[in-house]
């Protein structure tokens, strides 16, 4: 079912987390769960041919955990909003991401060298996180390079990387013809 990982999660946090219901930016040196629902995530398969076929998301939930390193998202498929109302319909229409019977995207990892983040301290580190991407039901391996620039106790994380199409499924004519990108870039960009 989508979304179980958060409600996983808080009752985890209600059992195990010093916070007990208090949010973290009032306690942040004891909560080691942070999550967000309005975390961002960019599709741009735009081509030379057509600069159309970009969309966005901006609610977007998301989890990351200081202390084990584990980050989790998950993004509704019909939340992506594209400028053109067509593109919107093939995008969520049965050839392409088929959101009535895949309506999440997901995404869970693992950062690696979590030492190499202080999360107590103002500044910005470069990390990897590796894990599995969900897309219409077919999970892949990926790796991302992650930006985390910590501010105030607060945890902001941004990262660009590209998909294969085809890796999920996803292929037809306007792929063929040029006119989305066979390796579209994905932006994603949270604050905890």
């Amino acid at each position: 079912m989508p979304f179980d990982f958060l409600k996983q999660q808080k009752q985890t946090n209600e059992k195990n987390n010093p916070c007990n219901g208090i949010s973290c930016s009032y306690r942040p040196a004891f909560c080691t769960k942070k999550t967000t629902s309005s975390a961002t995530v960019t599709f741009d398969a735009t081509t030379a041919k057509d600069a159309l076929p970009k969309a966005t998301n901006n609610s977007v939930i998301g989890s990351v955990n200081t202390e084990t390193g584990e980050v989790a998202f998950e993004a509704a498929v019909k939340n992506f909003s594209f400028t053109n109302p067509t593109l919107q319909g093939h995008f969520n229409g049965e050839k392409w991401m088929n959101s009535d019977t895949y309506p999440v995207f997901s995404f869970s990892g693992k950062i690696d060298k979590l030492s190499k983040i202080n999360f107590t301290k103002d500044g910005v580190y470069n990390v990897t996180v590796n894990g599995n991407m969900k897309v219409r039901d077919i999970s892949k391996s990926e790796k991302m390079e992650v930006v985390v620039t910590i501010i105030g106790g607060k945890i902001k994380t941004s990262s660009s990387f590209e998909i294969e199409l085809a890796d999920y499924g996803i292929t037809g004519t306007p792929i063929d013809a040029g006119k989305v990108a066979k390796e579209p870039k994905i932006t994603m960009s949270a604050e905890f």
